[in-house]
């Protein structure tokens, strides 16, 4: 939450059809990070303060109208139909801010970089302030005329003059003003151009004729960059995750290829970690300092704690919650499972839903066996208990501290402190059998072929 001496609220545009995608996916739920760009754009308004946050959506996606349903109320909707442009767009929202004495900022439910830090300089002055950017290509990009420190006037490049294409400060779309200012405002604003749409950008010459003061403040391109495909999408992603090693290493996180390390937009890693190359983390990781990640993990919605080593080819799903000293191998899955101090399943194991004590021993192939098919239910291994390989523990089921369960068994009953567990066939055997089972199936096979070749 920032320091404000105004009431603030949000208006974030997300009606546009995203037709460029080519995706059935509307475009403000296309994911940045593991998280909506949507989302993206409501934690910026959330963390300026805005006490009311209203997203206009689309008649064409019901699904962006739920998203926002489920996250911030009914009452943050509101309907841009039929599209008519972005002038139109924020309209659309005036009902739903009505008594709402404050200022306003609008922003864009596809451009997922732009943070609340980026946005705040729009609240410092008064009457209209739009967030402009130095473009490396200015190309089909609106521009800013700046006088000194006023605004004068945005200009399409479509209209403008050879002077006014050579700037290179652009407009990000972004704008601010109070709420009745912005309004009235928008009330005067007409469609007559050549698509016959309502133009916010119109906002700042109306404002300059009504006298208001009409300002630009500066962010970095990138962070103003709007996603219209699936190369910017893509774009988006390379820049969002070259923040976030940088922000790494910066904090003593050890990588040796930055470049193959993929991060959520929440993922928390202390100094000290070692990331080896090609590890993916989804939502909600958290890993504490000194802990060593190996390549080709992926950790999602899980705890690791200092000294514990995770991977090769390892996967944390989330509830994997690991302790001091942990070992979890190659090709070994963990979902759902509190795993104590010095507690190891080094290879080829699966471990959903239950505990491992401190210092237990997970043999390769051991697999807890937690779900019937309707039920998931737990298993329990005490601390210091050994599980040969190859076992099976079906749930509910728990292995006492200090146990021991033999290579090849299922495990259906509990096992007792210290006790050993077989759960397997007796082993039988036949001598001569091997042999007599050759020399029966080749005389089978060399009939059949003389019967073929008869």
């Amino acid at each position: 939450m920032t320091s404000q001496t105004r009431p603030r609220a949000a208006i974030i545009l997300a009606a546009g059809q995203g037709t460029r995608m080519k995706s059935p996916l509307p475009k403000v739920l296309h994911p940045v990070a593991h998280r909506a760009m949507l989302d993206h754009a409501i934690d910026a308004a959330e963390g300026l303060g805005c006490e009311r946050i209203i997203v206009v959506v689309g008649t064409h996606s019901p699904e962006v109208r739920a998203h926002v349903v489920k996250r911030l109320g009914e009452a943050a909707v509101a309907v841009q139909d039929p599209p008519l442009g972005t002038g139109h767009a924020v309209r659309a929202a005036e009902q739903a801010l009505a008594g709402f004495d404050g200022d306003v900022v609008i922003t864009y439910g596809d451009v997922p970089l732009l943070k609340a830090a980026d946005i705040e300089p729009v609240f410092a002055g008064e009457g209209v302030t739009v967030i402009g950017f130095e473009a490396r290509d200015p190309g089909a990009y609106g521009r800013l005329i700046i006088e000194g420190d006023t605004l004068t006037a945005i200009t399409e490049a479509k209209e403008a003059s050879p002077e006014v294409l050579a700037i290179t400060a652009c407009n990000s779309g972004v704008m601010a003003a109070p709420a009745a200012l912005l309004f009235s405002l928008l009330a005067e604003v007409r469609n007559d151009n050549a698509k016959g749409e309502y133009y916010l950008t119109d906002v700042v010459e109306l404002a300059r004729r009504a006298g208001h003061p009409t300002h630009a403040v500066f962010a970095a391109e990138d962070a103003v960059m709007g996603v219209n495909a699936q190369a910017e999408l893509a774009q988006a992603e390379a820049l969002f995750q070259a923040v976030q090693r940088e922000t790494f290493l910066a904090a003593g996180v050890t990588m040796s290829a930055p470049d193959t390390v993929h991060f959520a937009w929440d993922t928390q890693v202390g100094g000290g970690t070692v990331i080896e190359p090609f590890v993916v983390f989804g939502p909600g990781a958290v890993i504490k300092g000194g802990a060593r990640i190996r390549s080709f993990s992926h950790i999602e919605g899980a705890r690791v704690a200092s000294g514990a080593e995770v991977g090769p080819y390892a996967r944390l799903r989330p509830g994997a919650d690991l302790a001091e000293g942990v070992k979890i191998g190659n090709f070994v899955e963990v979902k759902n499972v509190k795993m104590a101090a010095g507690a190891k399943a080094n290879h080829l194991a699966y471990l959903g839903d239950g505990s491992v004590g401190a210092g237990a021993n997970i043999g390769a192939g051991t697999i807890f066996c937690n779900y019937d098919g309707f039920n998931k239910a737990r298993t329990e291994v005490g601390a210091g208990a050994f599980v040969g390989s190859n076992s099976s523990l079906v749930a509910p089921v728990s292995v006492g501290a200090g146990a021991i369960v033999a290579s090849g068994s299922v495990i259906t009953e509990d096992v007792p402190q210290d006790a050993l567990a077989f759960g397997r066939a007796r082993q039988t055997l036949k001598p001569n059998a091997g042999a007599a089972f050759r020399e029966k199936a080749k005389a089978k096979k060399e009939a059949a072929k003389a019967a073929k070749q008869k």
